[in-house]
């Protein structure tokens, strides 16, 4: 069992995550390098990845945050 301060700590991970990722997509979305002629370039591609990672891990440890809390007995 974890403390009511670690789990805030993991809920505050996963909104930072969504509150910080998606701003990065839209810096990459506007690169110059992310597209060629119209086109995906590896670069927005792999950037991509690393993105829904990101929030996929963040919304994990977000999620745990939040039952650890509700977990926690007062």
């Amino acid at each position: 069992m974890i403390s009511k301060r670690w789990a805030a700590f993991l809920v505050a991970v996963g909104v930072w995550t969504w509150v910080i990722w998606p701003r990065f997509g839209l810096a990459i979305w506007k690169d110059d390098r992310s597209f060629t002629d119209g086109t995906a370039t590896s670069f927005l591609w792999v950037h991509a990845l690393l993105i829904v990672a990101s929030l996929t891990i963040g919304t994990v440890v977000g999620v745990l945050g939040v039952r650890a809390w509700r977990a926690v007995k007062p």
